[in-house]
């Protein structure tokens, strides 16, 4: 199994750099929306706002998040810091989404 780390290209310009990271955005972008559609589909099951924040997930996403950054040799401080703020913004909207999901339903 290649590592992501040996599949990155060496640049000579940021221009280079920068067609390389917008190469990456194309694919990572249609991921989070993916991502995303998931957190609504969460809000929609979920039957008490108290269980969007679930910690003990979040410590098992951080924890596997770690182990594949570094089997892909990737920095796992960098993917956690990342997949922390990127959790906590999930949650925010799977908070939106838990509320917007209910609207008039008590009515």
């Amino acid at each position: 199994m290649s590592q992501a780390i040996n599949k990155v290209q060496h640049c000579t310009s940021m221009t280079e750099v920068r067609r390389c990271v917008d190469a990456l955005d194309d694919v990572l972008v249609p991921m989070l929306v993916q991502r995303t559609a998931y957190m609504t589909q969460a809000a929609r099951i979920k039957q008490d706002v108290n269980h969007v924040r679930d910690e003990a997930r979040i410590q098992a996403i951080v924890d596997r998040v770690r182990q594949h950054a570094v089997a892909e040799g990737g920095e796992p401080a960098v993917m956690e810091a990342i997949y922390r703020s990127m959790m906590e913004i999930f949650i925010a909207y799977e908070h939106h989404e838990f509320a917007r999901l209910r609207e008039g339903a008590t009515a």
